[in-house]
């Protein structure tokens, strides 16, 4: 299973938002490409790396085009914690 947390939900939404303001078509786009990229999670729980600012086996990340979308695997479920820009600093989740 994998779900997105509130904060997950939000980071996408304004992602969205803010592509939407220069191609609203390129914003679908991205975000089917999250969307697409987290269901593969289901089957491939450690598809991502391990997130080096936390070195935790089940803190994980996936690199989609310029974003780093964070997960954490617990009982072989998925858990899309939060996207960020791989340009933002990273602060503890």
């Amino acid at each position: 299973m994998v779900a997105w947390t509130d904060k997950a939900k939000s980071s996408l939404r304004n992602i969205f938002n803010y592509i939407k303001e220069d191609s609203p078509f390129y914003a679908k786009e991205v975000k089917k490409k999250f969307i697409f990229e987290s269901k593969k999670l289901s089957d491939f729980l450690k598809l991502g790396r391990i997130v080096p600012e936390v070195e935790d086996d089940n803190i994980r990340e996936l690199f989609i085009y310029s974003y780093r979308m964070i997960y954490q695997i617990v009982d072989n479920n998925v858990f899309i914690l939060t996207i960020i820009h791989s340009i933002q600093e990273f602060s503890n989740l």
